[in-house]
Parts: C-alpha cells; structure tokens; sequence
C-alpha cells in the first residue's frame, strides 16, 4: 500500500490538521477501524460454501468468526504510536479491548448471537496519522478473568476456555468436505465440540494449580501485533481472510488424539502450519514469517 498522511474527521471543529501532544485540553477527532472477514477472498457469512481452502482445496461452510483486538493505536507522522481511547459502549468494547464478531447466529452459526460487530471505534488527540496498530488478543491483565460476571464484551462463554486457559482471541469453526460432521470429543478445555476444522487461539501452557485457577503467566501468550503504515482508517479497511491461516492446513484430515483443528495446543500437528500462518512460533519452530490473517485494503 502506497504511503500516505491522512486528516481524520474530528469530533470538535478544527480550522486544520495538526499534531498537539496528548493532554486533558486537546481536541479529539474521532476514529473508526474497519473490519471485514473473508474466505479466500470471498465474503463470510453464515451458510456460505468456500471453494478451494487449505492444501486440499476443500469446499468448507464456517460455522462462527469472531476475534478479540486490543491495544489499538494509529501512527503519528513522526513516528509516535498514538493510543486510541475506546468508546465505552457497555456491548462490544470495555477498557482497551474490543470483540469483531462477524457471524450473526444463522443457520450453521446457531450456537453463537445474533448481534454483529465490525469495527472499533474511538477517539485520538487531533493529528496527522499515517498508520495504524493493534494486537489480535485480549491483554494479560483481562484474560484469565470469568467471564459469567465480567462487562461485555469479555462475558462471552463461547469465547472463553476456563480460568486457567483463559480467553480465545481468535474462534473459526468451519465444516470441509472431508470433516462434515460435528466432532467429539469437544475441546478439552471447555466450549463445546467443533465441527469439522477449527481454529481456537488462544494462549497455552500457563502455569496454574488447576484449571479453575487463574495463572501467574503464561509460556505462549500467543498474541500477534498487527501494523500497517500508509493506512487511512477513513479509506482502508483491514481484511481478516481465514482461507490465508488455512492455506498450509489440510482441514479434511485431524491429527489422531488431538482437538479437531488447531486449538492452539502443543503438539498438534494440525496447528503448525495455522500458527505459522498467523506469525507465531509454534513448539519451538519460529513463525516462519509475518502474519498472514489480516492484510489492508
């Protein structure tokens, strides 16, 4: 994407564009960044058959798609990384995290809500921005929360293992050609069984007495750091396209006595190519490059 300097819309009336340092008295312009999901470049939905996903070209139908993204920041022209104050709206963003939720509860997406989310939004001090930041995940201080008494949107059982294992950053669940049929057994560490290939990122081995306790860390955080410079959140948009993680995966086979899918879990064969794919090292083998997921447009 060509580089460019971009004047967002402000939400207080500005004679120009400038870049004031932050503080309690400057002006705010409002942001909004733009999600869309695709398949191999076609758009998701609910029911909606995808040719020629993963190493077998198999015809997939997801079932769900949603993400958490947090610490959102756009890039000042000279070179800061500027926060981005989330609107509290009480329903899809609390503190510094937002959930993208592009199924709508339909058809083969029954098990997940009716309610559709595809952007964050927020507010930035008045400026020239040239880029954007953002972390596939929810952040440490959050994710091994409960989520049966924790704010929307992080009060979301489908998007959550146990307190041990905490969050999902990442839920895609989809049908193939080979794996039609619902799986068991479910996900071993809670959720629900899978249909056909899924995959459930999350962060792993985090050290705890059990699993209804909450742990100090975590050996995998497995959360990805997204950036794109030259990016207008007036004019892009940022494309999450599951059929680019999928690329190296054959989703009509699964690993014997492992998760259907990739779950995140070491050693699984089925995720090496998937974590891979998002930019993360996987049972000791570095990403083999930059995260494939999300791409700008």
């Amino acid at each position: 994407m060509k580089s460019s300097v971009l004047c967002l819309p402000l939400v207080a009336a500005l004679a120009a564009c400038s870049t004031p340092a932050p503080s309690s008295t400057t002006a705010a312009q409002a942001v909004k960044l733009n999600f869309v999901a695709e398949v191999n470049g076609q758009a998701f939905g609910c029911g909606k058959s995808h040719a020629g996903v993963g190493t077998t070209r198999s015809t997939t139908t997801p079932s769900d798609f949603r993400f958490y993204v947090s610490e959102l920041h756009l890039l000042a022209a000279d070179g800061r990384a500027v926060p981005v104050q989330l609107e509290q709206d009480g329903v899809w963003q609390l503190e510094n995290t937002a959930l993208i939720d592009f199924e709508d509860g339909s058809g083969p997406c029954r098990n997940g809500t009716s309610g559709v989310n595809t952007a964050v939004r927020g507010q930035v001090p008045a400026g020239t921005y040239t880029g954007v930041r953002f972390t596939l995940g929810v952040p440490f201080a959050r994710k091994h929360g409960d989520p049966t008494v924790s704010p929307a949107p992080l009060n979301s059982t489908a998007m959550f293992w146990n307190w041990q294992g905490g969050y999902k950053f990442l839920k895609f669940d989809t049908a193939s050609s080979g794996r039609p049929a619902t799986l068991t057994p479910p996900d071993p560490r809670g959720g629900g069984s899978a249909s056909g290939f899924s995959v459930h990122l999350g962060s792993t081995v985090c050290a705890s007495a059990s699993r209804t306790q909450a742990p100090a860390a975590c050996q995998n955080p497995n959360r990805v750091v997204v950036e794109f410079k030259g990016f207008d959140p007036v004019k892009n948009t940022v494309v999450a396209d599951m059929g680019r993680v999928l690329a190296g995966a054959n989703v009509d086979t699964n690993a014997p006595q492992t998760s259907p899918g990739c779950m995140s879990f070491p050693k699984d064969a089925d995720c090496q190519p998937v974590m891979g794919a998002l930019g993360l090292a996987y049972d000791g083998v570095a990403a083999p490059g930059a995260q494939q997921l999300f791409t700008a447009r």
